[in-house]
Formats: structure tokens, sequence, C-alpha cells
């Protein structure tokens, strides 16, 4: 292999790059490994873009990761959409002139047989910044190299690394708003174009069929949106034109349609978080004077807040970002936790949100918030318990946004609600679903006689929260 040497790849519309290459000399007469994971698309895909742009040949590749399969977390749902995702990315990379590898197996082993076969000198990704997710990067890093393989990784999930939004004194950000400030004083990066490959992969390598939902051992209950890189385009269009302008008011409603609806596509990389952001961008300097549309880039500075909480602080993906609240004492009673999960509670607004969850795959976000609170503070159920049936059964299943949202409930998280702040599931109902509409839609018996009285009384476990909680305090 030849020397390395250190040199600026100049990527368009962003900051210079510093990526370690292969002297200009030999650039083209080698092959780079492209390892797809939660960045199916062609379109601004960072790491994608520079490979390309260092060799004429790159080999995309997909591992159906036998060990994420065998996961909890790895739901019906999520699967469903992303092999969706992966058919559509399969046909545009044949649109644009390359083929999409796929591959079946353990994910490191894959890959080396892949570089063997190929020849390929380096391996080329996407960071991500969940604990288990920068794990597997290291641990395929430390593989690669030991092969004598280069590797290079790039920001490309996130507008803004954790490291890059950092206090005065070097020191992470703890609370939300002081960060989302920090966040917006500094410059976003424009989306790349579409990428386009040079020469195809070698007809000698070899590349699996993209299995059924069934051939990896899943059923789906659930009628799950559409995947693929167009899907998320026409999911911004729609949302960009119409429900973003009038964001703030419509967004807590779930009866409305006045969400985005673009986070499957956000966590599968369908659609990249520039190419979010331009579009709301682009739609401010149309309507000015509209209010949703600050408020919807909070929305988008929180997922990166999350992002940023979990890589400074990995202990929170497995227990209280407050350590002190690991000492409390949940009632975890089995029975009332499978009333929650089927939707069975007694309490109209609650079962509405956890049948929409089980048919739909997704759950409107001011009910993920019901519906954690009630878990944890009328059930007295764990958040982890939650938190693991979220990321079994949401197509946008998200591990920093899935565990910030139940520890912000639970008030064992970072920039939390306060313990003492507990929804009354009625008030909340009257306040958000005022006609029950949305009630309606799923739980159409809720007014006769065949709904089941409440599991618990809210009153009753209000004063036994605030008990649990406050023992702990004063202790």
């Amino acid at each position: 292999m030849s020397v390395l040497s250190l040199r600026v790849v100049w990527v368009q519309g962003r900051l210079p790059l510093l990526a370690e290459s292969l002297e200009d000399s030999v650039l083209h007469d080698f092959m780079i490994i492209y390892w797809f994971k939660n960045d199916l698309r062609l379109a601004d895909n960072t790491a994608l873009h520079v490979a390309v742009a260092d060799c004429d040949t790159v080999l995309p590749v997909y591992v159906i990761d036998k060990e994420l399969l065998r996961s909890p977390h790895t739901g019906a749902a999520q699967t469903a959409f992303r092999l969706q995702s992966l058919e559509a990315l399969r046909q545009n990379i044949e649109a644009a002139g390359g083929r999409l590898i796929v591959r079946t197996g353990e994910l490191w082993e894959e890959l080396r047989k892949l570089a063997q076969e190929s020849g390929a000198k380096a391996i080329y990704w996407n960071r991500e910044y969940d604990p288990a997710s920068r794990e597997r990067e290291a641990r395929i890093e430390k593989e690669a190299r030991a092969l004598g393989l280069e590797t290079k990784s790039f920001k490309d999930d996130v507008i803004h690394e954790a490291g890059e939004v950092l206090k005065n004194d070097g020191t992470p950000y703890v609370v939300f708003t002081p960060y989302s400030k920090a966040w917006k004083l500094l410059p976003v990066d424009a989306a790349l174009p579409v990428t386009k490959f040079k020469s195809p992969v070698p007809a000698s390598i070899r590349s699996e069929s993209i299995p059924t939902l069934a051939g990896l051992g899943f059923t789906l209950e659930a009628k799950i949106p559409e995947g693929g890189e167009k899907a998320g385009r026409d999911v911004l269009k729609k949302f960009t034109a119409v429900a973003l302008l009038d964001y703030r008011r419509q967004r807590d409603f779930p009866a409305l349609e006045g969400t985005s609806r673009l986070s499957p596509h956000l966590r599968l990389g369908t659609v990249s978080i520039r190419t979010v952001f331009a579009g709301v961008e682009k739609a401010r300097q149309a309507h000015p004077k509209a209010g949703g549309i600050e408020t919807f880039i909070n929305e988008l500075i929180w997922r990166e807040f999350y992002r940023h909480v979990l890589s400074h602080f990995p202990h929170a993906i497995n227990g209280s970002f407050r350590r002190e609240y690991d000492a409390l004492k949940w009632e975890n009673n089995e029975k009332l936790f499978k009333a929650w999960c089927e939707g069975r509670t007694g309490f109209p607004i609650v079962d509405a949100a956890m049948r929409q969850l089980n048919t739909t795959g997704w759950m409107h976000n001011r009910l993920r918030m019901i519906v954690a609170m009630f878990l944890t503070k009328d059930l007295l159920v764990s958040w982890q318990w939650g938190e693991r049936y979220f990321m079994e059964k949401l197509v946008d299943a998200d591990p920093a946004s899935n565990n910030g949202g139940w520890q912000w409930s639970a008030s064992t998280g970072t920039d939390a609600a306060p313990y003492f702040r507990i929804f009354n599931p009625n008030s909340q109902a009257a306040k958000f679903d005022p006609e029950g509409d949305f009630i309606k839609r799923f739980v159409p018996e809720a007014d006769t006689p065949s709904y089941p009285p409440p599991i618990v009384n809210h009153a009753d476990q209000r004063i036994k929260t605030l008990a649990l909680y406050g023992t702990l305090k004063s202790s």
C-alpha cells in the first residue's frame, strides 16, 4: 500500500474536511468500501460523496447484521421500513451507475470478506452517536486497521456534533436552552448533491437479495409509512408547504395533521438533517412571519441535544442520567404494564395513544409524553420498561431521542420535567383532544359500557409518586 498523506478534501458548501487518503497518484487504482448504516440515501451523503471523489470504484455495502437482528430493540415496524428503504436505495444506486452489495451475517466478518474479495483498501462510513453504535464503529476501525485497511468516518447524522457545541470552558451543556442558543450561533453546512458512481461494482463481487420481513423472522401488524428516499423528500415537501407554517399552534393536537412525520426518514437517513433544515429555511424565506418555523427548528435541535447527551454521558443509555434516581423503588406491576401496552387502562387518551402505536408503528409526540408520564407516575413502572417497548414498536425508534424523551417524562434525565409535574390524562385529553376526535378514531368504545374502568385512581397515584420521589430527594 502507498504511503499515506494528509490532505484537505473540499466538500461543496462546507468547511473543508481533513481526510486521510492515499496519495493522489494512486487514488484511482483501488476500491473503497462504503458502509451504509442509517444513511440510506444518495443525496447529501457525506461519506459516500467523499468516497466517490477519492476513487473510481466505490463498493456500497449494507450488512444485515445478525447481532442487531437479535437485539430486543430491533422491532418489526422499523425493520419493515428499513427493508423498503433498502430496496429503494438499491434501485437508486443502479440508476446512478452503481450496484448495492447486500450481505447477511456478522458485521466485521462480512466487511472483511468483501475487502478480501475486492482488494479494497479502505472503508468509509458516517458516524453515529449512541453508545452501541460508537462501540461497533470502534471495533470495525480496530479490526480494519489490523488488516491494513484505512478507515474514515464523517459527520453526517447531525448538523453539529457533540464536541462542536460546548460551554466556554469546554464542558458539555446539560440544559437545552443554553445548548440551543450556542447551537444556533454555529454555521449550517449546505446539502451535498446526489451521488453519481464513476464505475460499476465488478460483477464478480457477490451480492445477496434483500430479504423479506418474514425471512428475517418478523411479523408485522402495524400499517407503516412508505420508506425510501423519494418518500422522504415527498414528506418533507408536503410538511414545509402546509403544516410547518402553523406548527406552533397545531403540533400538540393529535387529531390534526400538524407534525412533520419526518422522524422515520431522519432515523434511517432516507432524508438528511441538512436537507430538512434547507427546506425549512426555504419556507422561512417565503413566509417570514410564520410562527411555526422557529418552533420546528427547536425540535430539530432537541434531536441533536439528545445525541449530545449520550455522546458525553453514555451511562444514560442504561440508567438514569441523574444517577441518584437509579434508587427509585418502582412497583413494576406486570399486569398494569400489560394493560398499558395493550391500550386497556381505562384512560381514553392513553389507550388511544397506545393503540395508535400498536397499529401504525408511530405515536404523536404529545401523546408520547402523556403515556410515558402515565406509565412512570401513575402506574409506577420503570421508564426503562416503556423505553424498551417503544424501541420494539416505533418505526422511528431512535436510541437517543427515545431515551431522552422517557427520562424527561420520568424526571430522571437532563433538563427533565420536575418530578412533581404529573400530567392528568383526562385534563390532557380535554386540552389537546377537546372533541374526542382522536380518541374516537382508536378507542371507539370509550363512551360505551364495554369500556373498562380506570385501572388506577390518578389522584391517589399522584400522592404515592410525590412520596416516592420526595423520599429520594430527602435522603
